[in-house]
């Protein structure tokens, strides 16, 4: 008798996340209810997913440098991977402030009067380059500062492989932990239906008059700008650049984007970006390396955010933006994304010190404050898909170094 094809794991999870909606439109009049029995599960699931991530991150980049043993083909592939994160980001917000600016005439004008938003304390480039080099062993893994554990499984990976055989022992110890924690993760993964659900369903419930009122304009403006930038960009880098077609790309990408629209964490939907870059043929030591330094310093999806948000604010507020203030807009937010950690929310860090560097009034981000969640969900998807694309790419970029050396 013939074994029944399972449903993969993206049909799942997009059964998971429209249910989930219909659910969240139907508790619109229960919402406290939806953020009381619901959303702990769908929190369950994402603390585990985030337990996973510091081993995962910590020991396959650790795997992928022992693997290479060259510590100038990852110098190359790291500054590749850099060139194109700032690339696109600067592209990114470029979309953004195109499409807000031709959404601006549809822009409901809100009263900006009474207006408070406490701003983050701003983190300088200086401090964000102090930032990257821990302290301390254990902190970086039990906060999850991300650059810091980068950083960890850098210099660890290169001492065992300048020590040499004294440290093939430890070679085999790194592996086999990875292993584990692969195979961890693929456990926790199996949840992600649920996982998706449960988180989905809370925000659907709690925003959904916004989402039909006042601002809705805004956030499609938004979400036409993240699809836009999704679709030519990244089409486009992938064909030209990684020589995959877009089609397989995305098919393979779909559980990803998905669960990072429902999760809004980029560093939160790492183990799943991991095994779809995998399955887009990506080699381990690549994947591991791209991706995690992508999930903390690549925002692509913020900078659209930030590019939208700042022409409707300064629509409000009355003020024409320059072609000046413009630039700085670009500028500011590309480099703003390197140290902005992936969680949900960083995006109105990053939204503060745009603002605050063309002289806009940071008070102006309550008017966005109240559906930030719905803004998050697709800057997130928008952001890891950019970390796939650019691992795909640089694999590709790789392979044909090789060949050329042959």
């Amino acid at each position: 008798m013939e074994q029944k094809k399972k449903m993969p794991l993206a049909a799942q999870i997009f059964i998971a996340l429209i249910a989930g909606v219909i659910l969240g439109l139907l508790m619109q009049n229960h919402a406290e209810t939806a953020e009381a029995y619901i959303k702990p599960f769908g929190t369950i699931f994402l603390n585990l997913v985030k337990f996973i991530v510091v081993p995962i991150v910590l020991f396959s980049i650790m795997a992928g440098i022992l693997s290479m043993r060259d510590i100038r083909k990852l110098g190359s592939i790291g500054i590749t991977t850099l060139v194109y994160y700032l690339l696109t980001t600067a592209f990114a917000v470029t979309i953004g402030m195109a499409g807000g600016k031709l959404f601006s005439g549809f822009f409901p004008a809100l009263a900006t009067t009474d207006l408070s938003y406490e701003a983050a304390a701003e983190t300088s480039f200086m401090d964000t380059l102090v930032n990257i080099f821990p302290s301390n062993f254990i902190a970086p893994m039990s906060s999850a500062t991300m650059l810091q554990v980068i950083f960890m499984a850098l210099l660890l990976g290169f001492a065992i492989i300048l020590v040499g055989k004294e440290a093939e022992p430890v070679v085999t110890g790194v592996n086999s932990l990875n292993v584990v924690f692969m195979k961890c993760m693929d456990m926790i993964l199996r949840l992600s239906p649920i996982g998706v659900f449960c988180l989905i369903c809370p925000v659907v419930a709690a925003n959904g008059k916004a989402i039909l009122g006042s601002l809705a304009m805004v956030l499609l403006a938004a979400y036409i700008c993240y699809v836009v930038h999704v679709l030519v960009v990244y089409s486009l880098t992938v064909r030209t650049l990684g020589g995959m077609s877009p089609l397989e790309f995305f098919k393979k990408e779909m559980p990803a984007m998905i669960f990072a629209f429902s999760s809004a964490s980029s560093v939160g939907t790492l183990p799943i970006n991991l095994e779809g870059c995998e399955r887009m043929g990506v080699p381990k030591e690549i994947a591991s390396f791209v991706l995690p330094l992508g999930a903390t310093i690549n925002m692509d999806g913020t900078a659209i955010y930030q590019g939208v948000c700042a022409i409707f604010i300064a629509s409000c507020y009355g003020i024409d933006l320059t072609f000046g203030q413009m630039l700085t807009i670009v500028l500011t937010a590309t480099l703003a994304s390197i140290g902005t950690a992936g969680v949900p929310g960083a995006g109105m860090v990053m939204l503060a010190m745009v603002l605050t560097s063309v002289g806009l009034p940071v008070d102006g981000i309550a008017l966005v404050a109240g559906v930030d969640r719905i803004f998050d969900m697709g800057r997130t998807a928008v952001n890891i898909t950019g970390d796939a694309s650019c691992a795909v790419v640089v694999a590709n970029m790789e392979k044909k170094k090789e060949l050329r050396k042959r």
